[in-house]
């Protein structure tokens, strides 16, 4: 026959059986999370470099026709010089 301690004894163990198992389970959660997180912060900071590289070429382009067009100012600029 069952006694109330030995019943009880029972109850507690399948909870604690139960509790342990829903640790590890967080555990594994916890793992895998902190892996997805260094992967976006990587990802981040891999972004953050193209966008950079992205600015820096939409300047370029205003900063080329700008010097192009110094430099044809200057060799007519020469020419009327040379022509005057």
């Amino acid at each position: 026959m069952a006694t109330l301690a030995s019943v009880n004894f029972n109850s507690l163990a399948a909870s604690l059986a139960l509790a342990e198992g829903q640790v590890q389970r967080d555990q594994s959660q916890v793992r895998a999370d902190s892996a997805r997180l260094g992967q976006s912060q990587a990802q981040l900071v891999r972004d953050q470099r193209q966008l950079s590289a992205t600015q820096d070429q939409g300047q370029a382009p205003t900063q080329a026709p700008q010097a192009q067009l110094n430099a044809q100012g200057q060799t007519i600029g020469k020419l009327i010089n040379i022509v005057a």
